[in-house]
């Protein structure tokens, strides 16, 4: 049977609506790939190169990316490029049209000279139907791997209540969890104001200053995406007598995964356990409005010369929960 050639258009403003709907409605979308996103950015960070691929006169995938310069001053495409997760976007193909797509993006990038393309697409979960074509077609065309995270994830999966949800954690956290709801001393509520926001950052600033780390945004634009999409960002905050101890920036990513993108806790409060409510309550809104699963992130030692290596203590408090273990890996394709 014949096949129509794929060629590769590259992105511009006019192309958004088309673009983010095509996201929205693919197989492994997310919020990461969609251009309302991007736009946060202000424009002279990044040099963006994004490449809409199409069959005939059909839309068939998505890549966003960017050019950055390697050692040698030649280019290097990266997918992502302000984001977490990047990749090829697609409906639920075939293998043989996962394959063409990737041949047809090494043919782009020997044209454009590139020297190598990088890509981290998002773990298998964020897709609606569980599908590898992409993922084997690279590998298949001698795409190696550059880097493994483990990243954690838990099972949204089982019954019908706030108790169902509790069921699944083990013995400690659901001792915990039980507790401080019974005794009431901590709660939580859902913010979207700058004050809270603000509030939310200082501690987030502290926490990551204990790791000898920043976080990834302002608080500029922490707001900025609050505004750009606001049915996607959901902050999580957790009050004692009134005082935000502690709380959670949520990512909805797609219909079927939301993604804990920061924590926080003020640590003169760590023995009220305000985290084990962040994450009772992540996991007991993202199941009330039916998701699939909620993403931890990944469980890495910040900082450490090996950037793959595991953080034990924060692996074993995630496993608690039912969480489970999820690779986010980073494909790497060198031209000779």
């Amino acid at each position: 049977m014949s096949r129509s050639t794929i060629t590769i258009k590259l992105y511009t403003e006019k192309h958004r609506a088309l673009w983010d709907t095509f996201v929205d409605t693919a197989n492994n979308g997310t919020m990461f790939h969609k251009q309302t996103f991007l736009a946060y950015h202000p424009a002279e960070r990044f040099l963006f190169h994004h490449l809409m691929f199409y069959e005939g006169e059909e839309l068939v995938a998505v890549l966003p990316g960017g050019i950055k310069q390697n050692f040698h001053n030649r280019e290097v495409f990266w997918s992502p490029i302000g984001a977490s997760y990047g990749g090829l976007v697609t409906g639920d193909i075939s293998f043989e049209r996962a394959l063409r797509l990737v041949d047809a993006l090494i043919e782009y990038g020997r044209r454009a000279g590139w020297s190598d393309i990088y890509m981290i697409p998002p773990p298998i979960i964020y897709n609606r139907v569980m599908t590898q074509h992409l993922e084997y077609a690279m590998l298949y065309r001698r795409f190696d791997y550059e880097l493994h995270y483990i990243s954690h994830a838990v099972d949204l999966s089982m019954g019908a209540d706030s108790e169902d949800v509790i069921e699944q954690y083990g013995k400690s956290a659901r001792k915990t969890v039980r507790k401080i709801l019974r005794e009431g001393r901590i709660t939580t509520a859902e913010r979207s104001d700058d004050e809270s926001y603000r509030v939310f950052y200082e501690i987030l600033l502290e926490n990551k200053r204990k790791h000898n780390a920043t976080p990834t945004h302002s608080l500029g634009e922490m707001i900025k995406l609050r505004e750009l999409m606001p049915e996607n960002i959901k902050l999580l905050s957790v009050y004692h007598d009134g005082k935000p101890i502690a709380g959670s920036w949520l990512f909805v990513c797609n219909r079927d995964v939301v993604l804990c993108f920061y924590n926080m806790l003020l640590y003169e409060y760590q023995h009220l356990n305000p985290i084990y409510l962040v994450m009772h309550e992540t996991v007991r809104w993202a199941h009330a409005n039916g998701y699939r699963w909620v993403d931890i992130g990944v469980s890495q030692v910040p900082g450490d010369p090996d950037p793959m290596t595991p953080s034990m203590n924060l692996i074993e408090f995630k496993e608690r929960f039912h969480a489970r273990g999820v690779i986010r890996s980073t494909y790497h394709y060198a031209f000779v």
